[in-house]
């Protein structure tokens, strides 16, 4: 046995590297079955995997040019990052990116930009920029409520965000002034830092469901009278990334707090359908609206991606002669967002914004329905001179969700769906997750909403409006080919928006229903 010993401490560590490379070939070649690279060419074809599996971050960060990437490029991260962080956002030397190119937008700026004396709100706060419509006023609700802020954090479940992540961004909407989505995974406690919060929930019904999987109408309103930081109610009937399919929760990834916040059994996958059970039509769908807003007294509105039109139609007559409905609309696009999809999904099933949001405002706009709602826009609008775009569409607020992400660190691994998010945001790894320092980036996604803002109103005086909410379709000019060919965007998109009554900020500021916890 010594002799032996001594004779494993007399071999060197260069032969004990090839010892093992030696049974790892005979591995690849006859135990390992599933890999036909590694089989035919042992040890190199290992290599082949590994370059594999980090190509996204070779090709993000040495490959890639600054305007190239998808969904966002290095310069639209840089622009997040730097905002996030209050640090100089700026570029100089002229723009990069091909203004001559197909979908590029131009705002038209006025001879004079608009002018703010000293008494004027955004004289002392430069981001104060309240959404200029209120939430269920025109359907009477009891507690109507108009957005603090025209920017605000969009759906995303807690289970699919980290607990910390969570935090972060509500403690973060608080500072803002903004609100707070929660996603259809239910209301957990790291929703309830004070930011405002719209509850929104989907097929599943979680937070709202009962033993056997059924909305449960007395958890809601429990659940709304428990918490009054909960300012509306949303119905997700699609979303953008996966519209018309369910999902599923694997078991393995229910662990109690979770299973206590969804109402749901530990260890169980739990199916998301793509049909709701509480309704089956549009009628239905609209008494079911009626019926939660009589018993909550909060605005209620739907969330969709959009495609076809037929049933938004049969909506549209219903609200038009019975004076019921939704009183808000959060259009999602087509570009998909933090929900992972098949790419047959994601790539192909529903429209991209712009259409999808032109469809529907011109629907609306024809039944003369588009002053009592809402209208909300999610996908890749977290950019000012992009909402600015939406906002002379009909837009009368947006929802930010990978964009919230990357203001408190994703740095766009596009991994979500596999729980080893290095940045701890989305997923549930514990360790993952000790990286974010949640005041920190609270601070950061703070920073960026009044970053985004201060440029938004910058642009909008700069067009010689007070309010985004004033922009006109042929403000903004969009590129069909080339100059010649380029148009404005009711001739692109063939409507014009509906005019926002509005007076000036300081009646906004002044506005009893306002949230951001003012008059909460």
């Amino acid at each position: 046995m010594d002799s032996f010993l001594s004779f494993l401490g007399s071999i060197s560590w260069w032969m004990w590297v090839i010892i093992v490379l030696f049974l790892v070939a005979l591995r690849d070649v006859f135990v390992q079955k599933s890999h036909t690279i590694s089989h035919n060419f042992p040890i190199v074809g290992h290599l082949r995997y590994i370059l594999e599996s980090i190509g996204p971050e070779m090709r993000q960060y040495f490959v890639a040019n600054n305007r190239e990437e998808l969904p966002f490029n290095r310069i639209e991260r840089g622009w997040i990052y730097a905002s996030a962080k209050h640090e100089n956002n700026y570029e100089g030397f002229g723009t990069d990116r091909d203004i001559y190119a197909h979908q590029h937008i131009f705002i038209n700026n006025a001879m004079m930009p608009f002018k703010i004396d000293k008494n004027h709100p955004n004289a002392t706060d430069k981001t104060f920029l309240p959404c200029a419509k209120v939430m269920g006023v025109h359907n009477n609700r009891k507690r109507p409520y108009r957005p603090a802020s025209v920017i605000n954090v969009s759906a995303m479940s807690f289970g699919s965000l980290s607990a910390k992540a969570v935090e972060s961004l509500n403690k973060g909407v608080k500072i803002a002034g903004a609100y707070h989505n929660t996603g259809e995974g239910g209301l957990s406690p790291y929703h309830s830092h004070g930011g405002d919060v719209i509850f929104h929930f989907g097929t599943g019904y979680f937070g709202v469901r009962d033993k056997d999987g059924n909305f449960s109408m007395e958890k809601l309103v429990a659940l709304v009278n428990n918490n009054p930081f909960v300012r509306a109610i949303e119905i997700k009937l699609s979303q953008g990334a996966k519209p018309g399919k369910g999902g599923v929760l694997p078991g393995n990834k229910i662990t109690k707090e979770i299973a206590n916040i969804r109402h749901v059994e530990i260890g169980k996958d739990v199916l998301s359908p793509p049909n709701h059970s509480a309704f089956s039509n549009v009628p239905e769908m609209v008494d079911f609206i009626e019926a939660i807003a009589e018993k909550t007294g909060l605005p209620v509105g739907i969330k969709a991606a959009i495609g076809k039109l037929d049933q938004w139609e049969e909506l549209a007559q219903i609200m038009k002669a019975t004076n019921k409905g939704p009183d808000f609309i959060t259009v999602d696009g087509g570009e998909g967002g933090t929900g992972a999809a098949p790419p047959s999904f994601a790539d192909h099933v529903s429209l991209p914004w712009v259409y999808g949001f032109s469809d529907l405002y011109k629907l609306f706009k024809t039944h003369q329905l588009t002053e009592r709602i809402v209208f909300i826009g999610s996908g890749k609008l977290g950019f000012p001179a992009k909402a600015a775009m939406a906002f002379a569409m009909g837009a009368d607020c947006i929802n930010v969700a990978r964009e919230a992400m990357m203001s408190i660190g994703c740095i766009q691994a596009q991994i979500c769906h596999t729980n080893r998010c290095p940045s701890g945001i989305a997923t549930q790894n514990k360790w993952l997750q000790n990286g974010i320092n949640v005041p920190l980036k609270s601070e950061r996604l703070a920073q960026y909403f009044k970053t985004f803002r201060k440029e938004f109103i910058e642009i909008t005086h700069a067009a010689g409006y007070e309010h985004p909410c004033q922009f006109k379709m042929h403000d903004i000019d969009v590129n069909v080919d080339d100059h010649n060919l380029s148009k404005e965007l009711d001739k692109t998109y063939y409507y014009n928006k509906t005019e926002v009554p509005f007076t000036s900020m300081q009646d906004l500021k002044d506005c009893k229903y306002l949230g951001g916890g003012a008059n909460a």
